[in-house]
């Protein structure tokens, strides 16, 4: 007994390389949170979360022309039926779809304290109260016509979209940012004009059968549009749409003004997911500290009111504003880089893609959703005139 025991203990223990080890269990794991969590899909340009969000907002009627109602709700909505993670993650996907100094246009409108470019965070979600921005409900249009996939929630109770039909380009409208498993992404926002005047361009291109360049497309789609605002500058732009990858700078915008016989510094944008409070609090420190140069500056004062932003950096006599204004960017956030990495799911697996690429998966995918839709409505009204031809048959024969 004791020796069959022995054995059968014995026949369970395996050895392996490490290295086999590891990838056979990271691997499902890398490829979860890549396709599941952390990286937007080209088509819709939402995270599976985000999506999940909108489409248990649109279940429950939040519409731009009804009234809101309590984030609590709808995160549960979601929680308790596409998304069984963490509350907080999916009310923090929530809040941010309706923050405008994070979105280039919001998905989401909200209601109460939804945080602030300073870095004030957002109420509880017990507090605040949300509904579908006018804009997300064109993500959304078409859907319970047959023009996406669906596929099981995680308990196969309900159906879920792997995408929403998304009728214009939000992954390059606004941008997406994520750390996966070995990859990340960071693809910057653009303005919502531009990016349908450049897709328009590539389709009239195409029913002409021409092949839209990428300076072409840079016509109408000059460079990111950030919602706080700020100056890029970047060398090759181009050469960032063509790879998918680079760099830039983001500048705060200024302009000097006269107080009597002194010059204030007044800066009206500030860059892209910079904290506004915590960069006037830096150069507080450094005047106090009296650090080389910060000895010109008598005051620092926020004007930041509902009529926009506001810094005003207010200066001695004898300042020279030049120095002043270079050594603020040299040594601040008022001046930030922004490492483009536009990585995506594109055909089920993430790609680093171009501005073409990225317009071209687009139209793609609309023309297979209008297709899906033009046949949903013709089958509807193919089974609308039986019905009209044996109503017709029943009349004459009455």
């Amino acid at each position: 007994m004791s020796e069959q025991l022995e054995m059968s203990e014995v026949t369970r223990i395996f050895e392996k390389p490490i290295e086999e080890v590891m990838h056979e269990s990271m691997m499902p794991f890398a490829e979860y949170v890549i396709l599941d969590r952390a990286l937007p899909r080209v088509e819709d340009g939402l995270k599976p979360v985000q999506r999940r969000i909108l489409y248990s907002m649109n279940e429950l009627g939040l519409t731009p022309d009804k009234p809101y109602k309590k984030c609590a709700r709808i995160v549960g909505e979601c929680l308790g039926k596409y998304h069984p993670h963490g509350d907080t993650s999916v009310y923090d996907a929530l809040v941010r779809m309706a923050q405008d100094f994070n979105m280039s246009s919001i998905l989401v409108e909200g209601q109460g304290n939804f945080g602030s470019v300073d870095g004030d965070g957002a109420a509880a979600m017990r507090y605040t109260e949300a509904r579908l921005s006018a804009l997300s409900l064109e993500l959304l249009r078409d859907i319970d016509k047959e023009t996406v996939d669906f596929t099981s929630n995680f308990d196969d109770t309900l159906k879920e979209p792997t995408m929403l039909p998304g009728r214009f380009p939000n992954l390059l409208v606004n941008g997406a940012n994520g750390i996966a498993v070995g990859l990340a992404t960071n693809i910057p926002t653009h303005n919502l004009s531009e990016v349908i005047d450049g897709t328009i361009a590539y389709i009239n291109n195409a029913k002409d059968r021409k092949k839209t360049t990428l300076q072409e497309l840079m016509k109408y789609i000059k460079a990111p549009d950030f919602p706080t605002g700020g100056e890029i500058v970047c060398d090759d732009m181009e050469e960032i749409y063509r790879t998918g990858k680079g760099k830039l700078v983001i500048r705060a915008i200024f302009h000097v003004e006269k107080e009597g016989d002194k010059r204030n510094i007044v800066f009206t944008e500030f860059p892209y997911q910079v904290n506004k409070q915590a960069v006037l609090r830096k150069i507080s420190e450094y005047k106090e500290a009296k650090k080389a140069g910060y000895d010109m500056i008598q005051d620092i004062i926020d004007e930041s009111d509902r009529e926009g932003t506001r810094a005003v950096i207010k200066l001695k006599r004898d300042a020279n504003v030049k120095e002043i204004i270079s050594m603020l960017f040299n040594q601040t956030d008022l001046s930030k880089s922004f490492g483009v990495n536009m990585v995506a799911i594109a055909g089920g697996k993430p790609k680093l893609l171009g501005l073409e690429e990225i317009i071209q998966y687009y139209v793609e995918y609309q023309r297979n959703v209008i297709k899906k839709r033009s046949t949903f409505e013709l089958n509807q009204a193919k089974e609308s005139e039986e019905i009209h031809e044996g109503l017709k048959i029943a009349i004459d024969n009455i």
